[in-house]
């Protein structure tokens, strides 16, 4: 696996992931635990706008199939297929919170492979 990339996080995401996390059973969410635990965090007004945060638009690539995707990054009561509306708890959620912009990760997912993503864009609304 290659060097873990640097995240940041804004601290009301940080906050209100961690209070879920509190309650989570996913099985994912150690991994996302590990992930905040080493996040760059700054307030909300601070957060570069190529920085994957919540309810942020995010198109990836998976560098291993080359297949593009657009996903907007959900609390798990909002998350939504149909709309394109993904889970912080999904793994790949886990897996996009924080980086920016042409950052890669390598994610390992449900079947025991690992998933190569890089972010391709981002779009926060307001």
């Amino acid at each position: 696996m290659q060097q873990l990339p640097s995240l940041v996080i804004s601290q009301e995401d940080y906050t209100k992931i961690s209070t879920l996390l509190s309650v989570s059973k996913a099985p994912i969410a150690e991994q996302l635990e590990e992930e905040l635990d080493r996040a760059e965090l700054v307030p909300s007004d601070e957060l570069p706008q190529d920085t994957v945060s919540m309810n942020s638009q995010v198109t990836f690539v998976d560098l291993d199939t080359g297949k593009e995707q657009s996903v907007i990054l959900a609390y798990p009561n909002d998350a939504n297929i149909e709309q394109n509306k993904v889970s912080i708890l999904a793994p790949v959620g886990a897996a996009l919170i924080g980086l920016r912009v042409g950052q890669m990760i390598d994610w390992p997912i449900a079947d025991g492979k690992v998933r190569r993503i890089k972010v391709v864009s981002v779009y926060r609304g307001g």
